[in-house]
């Protein structure tokens, strides 16, 4: 079957990309790991009409951010999550690596609205309007969900330097 053959290759060549916005949105490997294959099973569902999009990428980012926000209306037995978490592949340690750390410890400290526009914009590096498509709300609520956040990111994080700074 044509669309199967497509399905599965487009999810193979994209399963780091949707691991990595997954981990991004929720901050644990498992976490990240379910939410994937919820999507998955989503897109498999509708696969006809995601290859038929403008940007099968951006038709799936929806349905991952959806996804991602929709969890905390869930029931408690779907968010049970394990003791141990499963372990992201390895990286070789970043400059600035500590800081990393520093920034996704504080990510995970913001609302899921808000965790999911700057993943969106700043990683994902979607403008406004895109951004404001993939989560179904108004660029104005884009525009203030990232001035909040980032407002809640500076005081988690108040002696943070940016990578590139030229403050002593």
């Amino acid at each position: 079957m044509r669309n199967e053959r497509e399905y599965v290759e487009y999810v193979q060549a994209r399963m780091p990309w949707l691991r990595r916005l997954a981990y991004r949105l929720c901050g644990q490997w498992s976490a990240a790991d379910d939410l994937v294959q919820e999507c998955l099973v989503a897109l498999y569902r509708h696969w006809r009409r995601a290859s038929e999009a403008d940007s099968v990428d951006g038709y799936v980012r929806v349905m991952l951010v959806h996804t991602y926000l929709a969890e905390r209306e869930r029931s408690w037995t779907r968010r049970v999550r394990p003791v141990a978490d499963v372990i992201g592949p390895a990286t070789p340690p970043l400059a600035g690596a500590e800081h990393r750390i520093d920034l996704l410890a504080a990510l995970t400290k913001l609302s899921r609205g808000q965790r999911a526009v700057l993943v969106l914009r700043y990683w994902e590096d979607l403008d406004v309007a895109q951004t404001a498509v993939a989560l179904g709300c108004s660029t104005g609520t884009v525009k203030s969900q990232t001035s909040y956040a980032i407002a809640a990111l500076r005081r988690l994080l108040p002696n943070y330097e940016p990578e590139g700074s030229d403050t002593p």
